[in-house]
């Protein structure tokens, strides 16, 4: 959660975000389902299948963010951020899952080796994937721009869901264009490049949440922009030791930094509240920050 974002402000933005998606994602999948359906397109249900699962992704994510929120207790004095990761990983899980089931039927398909028995998929799934990538698409730049705008793990990831999906549909699109030219395996194609899509979305979003749960750095370039901000501060002589920590979507800190060996401890005080407040008051993602003052050689 960004600074100076109100736990309140935090949960109306991704609550928002989250019943948009859920009803865009149940009236896209309904009519997928029911144009593969008629048209006779395996790749347009099991785009419906994939559109299917952003639903239950998105109910894992609100049920995430709302955990998050809790305050700080005394049983988790950190409080409760890493429940956000928590939640993607549940959404990765489902996305892992739900690619190796259409991938699975797509290769019996293919593999069957029976092309002439293929159905030829009707006009109504082309106009299908047309729509379905429209409306994905700007679903993802949608819930994206939120997920910035509060620094939102769980709902970034449920706006690479929707790309992944959008992506998906452009698989079908094409798939069940080639098998309307005469070419049916093309349709059993189009779902097995969708099995893939689905998997490389699942794993980048796996191991964002990964690096997040188990106090991964952060980039080079913000520990020098953390050091620069220490070293600007009147009195620091140096920065000795800088660690960082990602905690779900927020930043701990612990910086060592050097000042005059013959400063009184009420100044060496002062000058290690200037470092911790302007770093704090500098980086928005900063929740927790440790400065220690050692006596400059």
């Amino acid at each position: 959660m960004k600074k100076g974002l109100t736990k309140s402000e935090f949960e109306e933005v991704a609550m928002r975000v989250s019943f948009v998606s859920i009803v865009a994602n149940i009236l896209l999948s309904v009519f997928k389902l029911l144009a593969g359906i008629f048209a006779h397109s395996g790749a347009m249900v099991s785009d419906a299948v994939h559109s299917a699962s952003d639903v239950i992704s998105t109910i894992v994510v609100i049920i995430g963010i709302r955990l998050s929120g809790k305050a700080s207790d005394k049983e988790h004095p950190y409080g409760h951020e890493r429940m956000e990761c928590v939640a993607a990983v549940i959404l990765a899980t489902i996305l892992a899952f739900t690619g190796f089931g259409i991938g699975y039927t797509a290769m019996i398909k293919i593999l069957s080796g029976q092309y002439t028995n293929l159905r030829v998929p009707g006009i109504l799934a082309l106009v299908a994937a047309i729509i379905s990538i429209a409306v994905k698409e700007s679903m993802y730049w949608y819930t994206r721009i939120n997920a910035k705008r509060i620094d939102s793990s769980a709902l970034m990831a449920d706006a690479w869901h929707h790309r992944s999906d959008a992506l998906s549909s452009v698989g079908a699109l094409i798939g069940i264009a080639g098998s309307r030219l005469g070419y049916p395996v093309c349709d059993a194609a189009a779902s097995l490049c969708i099995c893939f899509f689905i998997g490389k979305a699942a794993y980048e979003i796996f191991r964002d949440a990964v690096d997040k749960m188990v106090d991964k750095a952060c980039d080079e370039s913000v520990e020098n922009d953390l050091k620069n901000c220490a070293l600007a501060q009147e009195g620091v002589l140096g920065v000795d030791l800088l660690r960082t920590r990602v905690f779900g979507n927020r930043i701990y800190v612990d910086i060592e930094i050097s000042a005059d060996a013959n400063a009184s401890l009420r100044d060496a005080h002062k000058i290690a509240e200037h470092v911790h407040d302007s770093i704090e008051q500098s980086f928005a993602s900063v929740k927790h920050i440790m400065v220690h003052v050692n006596p400059a050689e």
